[in-house]
């Protein structure tokens, strides 16, 4: 499946590596959806890194960079004449600038309140929690998701389960869901 839905991922879901590597994985192909990100947000990410989870910086920047190289599609540009005219929080109207610009319909944040539904409807955008987009990503192909739930176990040399359990401190319901349905739980 080639998916060609664009979904702009702000640097909170970025930076939370177990949710970002399975919905990176998600957008490697055959992908479900295509990343969008700017270079304000992966900076973002990096001081979140390096200043609040305390990745060493040549971590950080190797993270920032290989983000670049596997998505050369997914920066954003272009966007900063937008930012006057937004209304969500102003620490994250740099995010809603970058999703309208590339045309993303879509805004996965652990941050909901700061992309109130009433400043992104002129846009033609919605705030989704990462976990409820990647139900839907579940629900619309459930091998898929599964076999890269599969990949990242076999990548760092632990079970499905795992996985899954560590997935569950920041997207429960997801984790729950799947260790439910592979009768892992």
């Amino acid at each position: 499946m080639k998916a060609d839905f664009r979904v702009c991922l702000d640097a909170c879901v970025l930076a939370n590596f177990g949710v970002a590597d399975l919905l990176l994985k998600l957008a490697e192909r055959p992908r479900q959806y295509l990343p969008v990100w700017s270079d304000d947000i992966l900076e973002e990410v990096h001081r979140t890194q390096t200043e609040r989870l305390d990745w060493p910086e040549r971590l950080a920047d190797s993270f920032r960079n290989e983000l670049r190289t596997h998505f050369p599609d997914a920066a954003a540009t272009g966007y900063e004449h937008l930012i006057e005219h937004l209304e969500n929080d102003p620490k994250d109207r740099h995010v809603l600038a970058a999703a309208i610009q590339a045309r993303a319909e879509v805004i996965l944040t652990f941050n909901l309140k700061d992309f109130p539904g009433e400043a992104l409807k002129p846009w033609g955008v919605e705030a989704q929690h990462p976990q409820d987009y990647l139900l839907t990503l579940y629900e619309m192909d459930p091998l898929q998701v599964v076999r890269r739930i599969g990949t990242i176990a076999a990548e760092r040399e632990r079970d499905e389960e795992d996985v899954l359990l560590h997935l569950g401190k920041s997207i429960p319901t997801f984790a729950t869901r799947l260790l439910d349905d592979l009768d892992l739980g």
